[in-house]
């Protein structure tokens, strides 16, 4: 085999975590990859590493994803949030405006500005239970805060999250409605590159089974252990964790 394990072991390890806490799974794997050019980055990679995190998601709330086809207003809702980021999603990709995103300034600065948001979105007081208050016009606004995550540093999980705060969701549930979000999106991204799947050798085809599995090990635990969390702290770990970063990213652009 010609790849190298550390480096999907690596890769994978940042897709699982980072692609449900608010720090931006996107911009840790292009900073990861940009920095120690990694050789295994491609697109077999990055669908790997997708469908992992949707196959820990999918299993992971599989009791829920149950309740969830069986209650068709729920699934209306969900189906509604996710079209806005699927629709702007696929233009961008096939018009390839997706690639001017992906720079250090750019992740520097979405780095930081949300991490403002959600460090003030955070401090909003409870007032809706999911079950009772999730509608149509609640749901269609989180999906289009949810466009803004196809911008690198944004974060998926972080803008759901920070939209169902200021909502008047607690951090449990607005964790949850961007798990239940991710399932449609992640899927969306896999999709748009499985078609290619088929052109790559059988060395990528080994690897992206591994690459799969990590991702799953990784994305499966930190869903089970980031739930258990905002239910028992608030999020500045995060944000302070965002704005040093951007820090970092700062200081490497501008001295």
């Amino acid at each position: 085999m010609t790849f190298d394990f550390f480096e999907i072991l690596l890769l994978s390890a940042i897709q699982g975590i980072s692609e449900f806490i608010p720090v931006s799974s996107s911009a840790h794997l292009f900073l990861v990859s940009d920095i120690y050019n990694f050789k295994v980055q491609s697109l077999v990679t990055d669908i790997g590493l997708h469908l992992g995190s949707l196959l820990a998601i999918i299993t992971y709330f599989h009791s829920d994803l149950t309740n969830i086809f069986k209650n068709k207003n729920l699934l209306f809702l969900i189906t509604i949030g996710s079209i806005p980021v699927i629709i702007v999603g696929a233009i961008l990709y096939q018009t390839n405006l997706i690639s001017y995103l992906r720079n250090i300034e750019i992740i520097a600065w979405t780095t930081l500005i949300f991490a403002i948001l959600l460090y003030f979105a955070d401090k909003v007081k409870v007032n809706k239970k999911l079950n009772a208050k999730l509608d149509f016009k609640t749901i269609f606004i989180i999906g289009c805060f949810q466009i803004l995550a196809l911008i690198p540093g944004v974060s998926r999980s972080g803008i759901v999250i920070t939209a169902g705060r200021f909502l008047e969701f607690n951090r449990y549930d607005s964790t949850k409605i961007s798990f239940y979000l991710s399932i449609p999106v992640i899927a969306g991204a896999s999709f748009l590159g499985l078609k290619d799947l088929h052109n790559e050798s059988t060395d990528f085809n080994f690897m992206i089974i591994l690459t799969i599995f990590l991702s799953y090990i990784f994305s499966y635990f930190t869903i089970k252990y980031f739930l258990i969390f905002v239910k028992k702290f608030d999020l500045k770990l995060f944000v302070i964790y965002r704005i040093l970063l951007s820090i970092l990213l700062f200081s490497i652009i501008y001295f």
